[in-house]
């Protein structure tokens, strides 16, 4: 069975998108946000995030066997050392008072020039960034419905009171 094999292949070898998940997370621990193409964009983020999750990991544990382990791990994946050196000792920072969500995908609404794809630009976020905030639901039209109701009731009582008073 295959369960959960889906990944973006990005029409390369297993090998090939390996070796380009690396570089890409490289390029952006090194650089902070980089341009690429939507597709890459969006295979790049969980893999990067789980790179920064075992930065933050390493830094909590006390253990120091437990955080070369992480390090280690973490350069299977990202096998830049400069570029790990400088997420496990200071970039980790940005990130410790997050649970999550450390990178964001701006779509840019080109197309490059070559092959027509879809460019993107996908960047850490800061630490004290909140971003925008969800819509908890669609709670106005309830409020419109039972103010609504509310103003007709006692519209609908009066004129019986009326009646009433009359006979």
């Amino acid at each position: 069975m295959r369960h959960n094999k889906h990944h973006a292949s990005l029409g390369v070898t297993v090998e090939h998108r390996r070796a380009m998940m690396s570089n890409l997370a490289a390029a952006l621990i090194t650089h902070g946000r980089i341009q690429t193409t939507l597709t890459k964009a969006k295979a790049l983020r969980p893999f990067i995030e789980k790179v920064i999750t075992k930065a933050k990991q390493a830094a909590a544990k006390t253990d120091k066997k437990d955080a070369l382990h992480l390090r280690r791990l973490a350069l299977s994946d990202v096998r830049d050392e400069t570029a790990l050196t400088l997420l496990f000792n200071e970039k980790h920072k940005e990130f410790t008072n997050r649970n999550g969500g450390y990178t964001r995908i701006y779509k840019l609404g080109q197309q490059r020039l070559g092959d027509a794809a879809e460019l993107a630009l996908i960047e850490f976020v800061k630490a004290d960034d909140v971003g925008y905030k969800k819509s908890k639901g669609k709670k106005a039209p309830k409020a419109k419905k039972a103010k609504a109701a509310a103003e007709a009731a006692p519209a609908a009582e009066a004129p019986q009171a009326e009646g009433e008073a009359k006979a």
